[in-house]
Order: structure tokens, then sequence, then C-alpha cells
């Protein structure tokens, strides 16, 4: 019998002798393994931490103490781990669980997140709640390497050392971004100062100290300065000690002996501890380890080869394949990105042009700014960041893009309804929050070869200018004539009819064009129009439609308050139209769970049969 099989919760976990751990984690490594090979998903993240999240668990008492995993990708043994081992083949299924933390799936989850850098906020924030109700329990945050470089864990480790909150956190560093190698005086060191006896002749020997007339205060700095140059020799912590925290590490993340055993040493030290641990992404499979970037999130694959299905072409793969031609038409032309060189496409760009692209890691506000700075320099910056990681930037689009009036073109990739990623991952909103900003041009290409006409269109323009496009690529099987040139501002006509008139925005162009075919059936005559822009809009083109006052269906894959459809709405109003015939189809205002794309439009209803059957409902008005 498998150890994995006895194990439903964190009690059962408790019950098993320490030596049987490393067992239980090479089980669930491989159930990990399997079960991603067939739904996709965060698998890299998830096998580098099989050891620490055992560590953690049988150490701690979850759920009375709060375990805040960072970003979240990496959660996937702490699932198997906390009742959720018998759904895991449903992983980032419709219905099934989701590929995050979500507060609304178990109590084991605290918080549902999936961005990056927010778990010491929260984790600080959950403490002095904690110690304001006179509660006894420990909050653990789990970062990685790369979020922990995010300005707001920085500013969240400032505020955290300066308030001394009884608060652990571990690093999770599986780049070696951070640390320089272990060695054996490091070790020493490290399981000297980790020990209980340690620290607390440590307390003592500072109450003591610190009670000597006159000279107690100075003979304790000079005790701590020691302490901290013997540190800064041998361990790489001395910044996050300034900062105000107890540095313990670095240590072997995969040897649970060692994590349970440092573990143990510190968790009751009632102090802001961080604990630095060197895992491997992609442990224990051996394509994974290779390529842990390929593996961070992936479709289905084959576990054998590691090969993934093919996904067909994309948008990401469009957009690639586009700035490798600008940028050598262009020797302006620079990319940034925000640690997603491969998810937004820019890795081939990366490859050629080298000295013109720019991985700030995950510090979207910063990349923003800093494309601002490239273009005040006479560059011209494609900043490729996805839709729901550019909310983070929003007020840097503001005051240092928009105000400014600067040529930073935005790459908008995941506009739209994401998948299986979820919630946290799907792009609703940028419509919204950028079509009302003074100087931003906002479009949305119908498919791929418009994408690339669009980028060529934008880097020609001045001033801030976005492109957003979904995830994958087309939904429909439909074909049309090359586009027409792109001009700022004005839509394009695909087909003409008198009966019903269809303004489709992006993702929604082909379906339209589908509904159009099956309402002929109907010998009802549909006219469908590219819009192609958001902002600024064909104003000319659409007055004329609404004056002939034909039925109107307009089709956003974005959410409808303050979406396109507001625009028109507005704009129907200002210009004094009339009552029009109208229809809107878009994405409720709420949080969408996650699945299958084509599924999840199919609920909302946003793909050809609904924008069929809202065709019929404005023509019987």
């Amino acid at each position: 019998m498998k150890l994995l099989d006895s194990i439903n919760d964190p009690k059962d976990l408790k019950l098993l002798q320490q030596q049987q751990l490393p067992q239980l984690a090479q089980e669930i490594r491989d159930y990990i393994i399997e079960g991603v090979s067939k739904t996709g998903g965060h698998l890299a993240p998830s096998l580098g931490v099989v050891e620490l999240t055992i560590a953690v668990h049988y150490l701690f008492n979850a759920p009375e103490d709060i375990i805040l995993w960072d970003v979240g990708h990496q959660s996937y043994a702490h699932k198997i781990l906390t009742g959720r081992k018998d759904k895991f083949q449903t992983i980032r299924q419709f219905k099934g669980l989701s590929g995050f933390p979500n507060k609304y799936e178990s109590i084991y989850d605290a918080v549902t997140c999936g961005h990056s850098s927010t778990s010491i906020s929260l984790a600080s924030g959950m403490a002095a709640a904690r110690d304001l109700k006179d509660e006894k329990r420990k909050i653990i945050a789990i970062i990685g390497d790369a979020a922990l470089a995010g300005g707001m864990s920085l500013e969240a480790l400032n505020y955290s050392g300066e308030v001394r909150k009884d608060l652990i956190v571990i690093l999770n560093d599986n780049e070696m971004s951070i640390s320089a190698p272990i060695g054996a005086m490091a070790k020493y060191l490290n399981r000297v100062i980790s020990t209980p006896i340690y620290n607390r002749v440590r307390k003592e020997v500072e109450g003591l100290v610190k009670r000597i007339p006159r000279y107690g205060f100075k003979v304790y700095r000079a005790a701590r300065k020691l302490e901290e140059g013997l540190k800064n020799l041998l361990i790489p912590g001395i910044l996050f000690e300034e900062l105000g925290f107890r540095y313990f590490g670095p240590i072997d993340g995969h040897n649970i002996d060692l994590l349970v055993s440092t573990i143990k040493n510190v968790k009751n030290l009632n102090e802001p501890i961080l604990l630095h641990v060197l895992t491997k992404k992609g442990k224990g499979y051996k394509f994974a380890e290779a390529a842990p970037d390929k593996f961070h999130g992936i479709s289905p694959f084959d576990i054998d080869t590691g090969e993934k299905k093919s996904s067909g072409a994309s948008f990401t793969k469009a957009f690639s394949e586009k700035m490798l031609e600008l940028g050598r038409k262009d020797s302006k032309v620079v990319a940034i990105t925000a640690a997603m060189p491969e998810g937004t496409g820019l890795d081939e760009f990366a490859k050629e042009f080298p000295k013109r692209f720019f991985d700030v890691g995950i510090a979207e506000q910063h990349a923003v700014g800093f494309a601002a700075g490239l273009a005040q320099g006479g560059f011209k910056p494609v900043a490729a960041i996805y839709s729901t990681f550019l909310q983070r930037a929003y007020d840097q689009i503001i005051h240092d893009v928009c105000l400014q009036n600067l040529h930073v073109v935005f790459a908008i990739d995941r506009a739209g309804l994401v998948g299986e990623d979820g919630p946290t991952h799907h792009g609703l909103f940028d419509l919204v929050y950028l079509s009302h900003l003074p100087n931003m041009v906002v479009m949305a290409p119908k498919d791929q070869q418009e994408l690339g006409d669009m980028l060529e269109f934008a880097i020609d323009c001045e001033g801030p200018i976005a492109v957003r496009y979904p995830r994958g690529g087309l939904l429909a099987n439909c074909k049309v004539q090359a586009s027409e040139p792109t001009k700022l501002g004005k839509a394009e006509v695909l087909r003409k009819g008198e009966d019903v008139c269809i303004l489709a925005l992006g993702s929604m162009v082909y379906p339209s064009l589908e509904a159009a075919e099956k309402l002929l059936e109907e010998d009802i005559k549909a006219e469908v129009v590219n819009v192609r822009f958001v902002k600024p809009f064909d104003k000319e083109l659409f007055k004329n439609i609404f004056m002939q006052k034909k039925p109107v269906v307009i089709a956003e894959e974005g959410v409808l308050t303050g979406g396109f459809s507001s625009l028109i709405l507005d704009f129907i109003d200002s210009e004094g139209l009339g009552d029009i015939k109208l229809k809107k189809l878009g994405l409720p205002v709420e949080f969408v769970e996650h699945g299958a794309r084509n599924l999840l439009l199919e609920k909302v209803g946003l793909n050809t049969e609904a924008i069929t059957q809202a065709a019929r409902e404005v023509l019987a008005k």
C-alpha cells in the first residue's frame, strides 16, 4: 500500500514517521506528474516544493496555522495533502479543482490568489489581526525568489521587520538568484544559530547586557555587529537581518530531515523569521528539470517523452513572428517583458536582439515606467504583458505614459477569458481601464494576420497605443479576404446586410461571421463590422448605421459595464440618435470560474449560437 493512500488531511500526515516522508514525497511527485500530463498545469513549480510542502504541514497545524502560497502555482502538493487528492485529476477543469489556492474550495486555502508578491503583505496583516484578537497561531508565507523581487514584497518586508510581528517567511529560491554557494561553514553556523538553546541563551544574554549601567546598549550593539559581520561573511542573508528579520539558511529544500529540524528549531521564536531554502524547479522529472521554463505552465504532455500536444497557430506565436520582422526593419524597436519571455512570445526576439530585449522580472509597474523611459529616449518600446498583470501597473500607465503622451506600445496578451487558469488570470477589465485614458489608442485584431498589421501600425504611430488579443488561436472556422489597411479609428465592414448589424470586437468577429451565415439560412441578412478600434472608434460609420435605425448587436470579450458597449451607448446619447434597438453581449461583472476557454465563452453567451440568438431577439423587439 502506498503511503499517499493513507493521507486524506494533514492530521494523517502527522501519523507518519519522519523517515517515511521521503517516500511520501516521491509518491506525491509521481501523482502530480501523472495528473498534470492529462490536464496541463504548472508542473515545474509544484514539483520543486514537494518536500517543503510536506515539512510545513508536518510541523504546523493548518488551517489554524495559516499557510500562504505566493502566486499559488506551486500549491499542487498542498492540495493533495489537504483533502483534495481524489479530485486532483480534475485540476483546472470546469467545475474541478482550481489550479491555484482558492478560499472557496478549501478551508486550507486562506486566500484566493494567482498574482505575484502578495503573500508577505497578507501575512503581515493577518499577524496584526491575530495579535489584536490575542490569538495563538502561526502565519507562514511561502514566496519564490522571483516574487520576492516584486515591489510589494519588499515594501512588506520593510514594514514587517519594523513592527516585529511573529511571522515566518519561507523563501523558496529555485534559481540561485540570491544565494551564494553553500559552504560547510555556512551550514555549520546555520545549525548553531537555529537551535533552541542558542536562541534561549541569546535572548538571556541580550537582556543581561542591556541592563549594564551606562554601557549596556553599546555592548549589545557591538555584539550584534559581530554576529551580523559573521553572517555577512558566511551567509547571504544580511539584507533580511537589516530589514528586521532573523535569517536562517540557505538550506537544501529537498532534504526533508534538514527542513523538519530547521523549521522545528525556528518556528517558536516569536519574531519575524526568514528561512531561505534552495530547491530545483521541476525536481524529479528529468524533462522539467532540463527545461523548467517550458514546464512552468504546460498543456497536456506525454510523460515518456515530455512532448506536449500541439496547440496549433496562436496569437502569441503571430506576435512573436511579427516582432522579429519589426526588429529587423527598425533598430529602435525594443521589447520589454515582466518575467514572461516565453509566455508572451518574446523569447525569439531576445535571442536575435539581446541588447534590445529587457526582462525586468516580476515587476509590471517598473516594466511600464522603464518603457516610458525608453520612449523618452527616442526608442519604440513594445511592452508585452498579460492583461491581468497589466492591471498592477495602472498608475504607471496613466502617470508615466499617458500624461507624458509617450509612444509606448502595449501588447496585451491573454485579453478576455484565458480558460483553465481561472479568475486570477482572466483579462476581463483592460477595455474598461484603458479606453477612458487621455491619449491612449486601443485596438483589437480579429485574427493573427490583423494582429501583425496592427503592430506595424502601432510602431509607426505616436503616443500610447494598446493592442489586446486573446489566448490561443481562433475559435471559428470561417475565412475572410485580406483585411483593409489599418487606419486610425477606422472600422471594417466585412459583410453587408440590411436587416441587422453586428458590431464585433476582436475575438468576436469570426463567431459573428458564422452567426451571419446561420441567420442567412433564416432569410435574415446581417451586416458584420470588424470594430478594430475601441478608442478612437469609427464615429462616422457607426452614426450612419444608427441613423438607419437598423437593429444592432454588440459583441465584445470584456465586461459590459464601462466597456465598448458603454462607449457606444454614450455616443448614441451624445449624438441624439434616438431610440436604437440594441442588444449587448459581453462578460458579466463577476469573477468567471476556470475551465476550457470555448466552454466558458458558451457559458457567458459569447459564441456563434449566442450571437445568432441575440440577432433574432433584437429583430423581434
